[in-house]
């Protein structure tokens, strides 16, 4: 169990990368019910006042911001398929955003690189982010790293991530998210915002 005390007017969840495609498609979502937990820090956390915000990948027709170099979208860009049409379609149905909370389009793996997020979070006056999301080592892991950097205070939801593969989950919430994060459960973060 961890102790957190949260400031609520300086604090925002990020709901990062939930989309509809991966989510559905890890079975460690279903196994670990990481909807649910996040649904519930969700619904506290609005509740509470918390500033939330969504990050999902989407791009413009025809991929301009992906170059042949990056080898994670690369590929996306070279099937052709559409991106989508609006970035709220992406989100999974468990957790859709409110009309008032944003939802940051990004062209890369760290929620910060190239968006206007931390600009957002600063003019919020919020200084301690919550994070939870898919893929614990993609999104979450270069936002942790990324947002360290730049001095925010980081509560990262355990088991309101997931991962493809789950031994690089608990290697990153057991060893290397600790140094720069407190690692939480749902149930923990719920019990900090209601007090």
């Amino acid at each position: 169990m961890a102790d957190i005390e949260l400031d609520v007017n300086r604090t925002a969840l990020l709901m990062a990368d939930f989309h509809t495609e991966g989510m559905t498609e890890n079975p460690m979502v279903q196994e670990r019910h990481t909807l649910d937990r996040a649904r519930e820090v969700l619904n506290i956390a609005r509740r509470a006042g918390v500033f939330v915000a969504y990050i999902v990948v989407n791009f413009r027709s025809g991929y301009p911001e992906i170059s042949d170099m990056n080898q994670t979208f690369s590929a996306r860009k070279a099937t052709g398929a559409p991106p989508a049409a609006s970035p709220d379609a992406l989100i999974h149905a468990a957790v859709l955003p409110l009309p008032t909370e944003p939802i940051i389009t990004k062209h890369r793996v760290n929620a910060f690189f190239g968006t206007d997020l931390d600009m957002m979070l600063r003019a919020q006056g919020r200084d301690t982010l919550i994070l939870m999301g898919h893929a614990t080592s993609g999104v979450i892991l270069s936002t942790v790293r990324y947002a360290a950097d730049a001095d925010y205070r980081l509560i990262v939801v355990e088991d309101g991530c997931a991962d493809r593969d789950p031994q690089v989950h608990d290697l990153l919430m057991e060893k290397v998210f600790p140094r720069q994060a407190t690692v939480a459960t749902a149930q923990d973060v719920v019990r900090a915002l209601n007090s």
